[in-house]
């Protein structure tokens, strides 16, 4: 039933997202702002997040529970329904669109105030080069549907529902904790939990993508090991995507006529390898049900 209950909770969420609705990141900052108030001197304390996720992790035990007593029909509606709160990137759709009509028309004022609110902190006011936009807007989205889908589905097979809401929580903690100063520690804990997905969905890349290109340049080393997750991502998505896709200098020097396709081409490029990487983790589990290991 994993592989039913994860399938269906993925086919619906891709629903929403496309009707762009139902945003699980509305009920996480409303969670985490019950532990607004702090008092002076422990604004970088992790203590109360933790607690907040912890509680979250109740309905996983709920889940378990209901297996214990032969229940287990009860807990796949609850179980769908959560993964289709952990999951999802509303919005994204519409963003990347007016971006890439942007784009077409060399507006790249346009283009940069459509994903300015999407961009790291430390780039929305910063006089970004078409180049370095593209590629920062590509590396956000990448990590956005990386921790919003493959990070969850991971932790989901690995070890049910209760993973998956931790591993999610840790990254919603990470973003939107109202204290600023405790959300480093929390992203350090998330990168933890997304070393092994990251790397299993690098590995997937090649395989959904330009294997040979992702040879070249995939890991070779312990220093590979230590990158984070854009990092993870960028290194491997670039060396498996034909056409210099996550290139724009080598594309403009390349097909210079074709500059003003740019970027659509290369976030549809990314949007295609994602979903065939979801497809390859889907047919992996498949696999995994079949031989009985799940």
């Amino acid at each position: 039933m994993v592989l039913i209950v994860f399938l269906l909770a993925y086919l619906i969420r891709r629903q929403l997202d496309t009707a762009n609705r139902l945003s699980g990141e509305t009920l996480w900052r409303h969670w985490f702002h019950r532990a607004d108030i702090v008092k002076a001197g422990h604004e970088s304390g992790i203590g109360a997040g933790l607690m907040l996720v912890a509680c979250a992790l109740v309905a996983g035990l709920g889940i378990f529970a209901l297996d214990a007593i032969g229940w287990q029909i009860a807990g796949y509606p609850l179980e769908i329904l959560i993964l289709v709160l952990l999951m999802g990137a509303p919005g994204w759709n519409t963003v990347l669109r007016a971006y890439s009509m942007s784009w077409r028309r060399g507006d790249m004022q346009a283009a940069w105030r459509n994903v300015e609110d999407r961009l790291p902190a430390e780039e929305r006011g910063a006089a970004l080069s078409p180049d370095a936009l593209h590629l920062s807007v590509a590396r956000v989205f990448m990590v956005t549907v990386f921790q919003r889908f493959f990070l969850v589905a991971f932790w989901y097979v690995v070890g049910g529902i209760g993973l998956a809401v931790l591993a999610r929580g840790m990254v919603a903690l990470a973003e939107q904790w109202p204290r600023a100063a405790a959300r480093p520690r929390f992203q350090r804990y998330a990168e933890i939990l997304a070393w092994i997905p990251v790397r299993l969905l690098s590995v997937t890349f090649g395989i959904a993508g330009d294997l040979a290109g992702w040879l070249r340049e995939s890991p070779d080393g312990a220093g590979r090991l230590h990158k984070n997750v854009a990092d993870t991502l960028m290194i491997s998505a670039n060396g498996s995507l034909t056409g210099y896709a996550l290139d724009p200098n080598r594309f403009s020097q390349m097909h210079p006529e074709e500059w003003a396709d740019f970027g659509g081409r290369s976030l549809s490029a990314i949007r295609d390898l994602l979903n065939r990487s979801m497809l390859v983790w889907i047919c992996a589990l498949a696999l995994l049900v079949i031989f009985g290991i799940v």
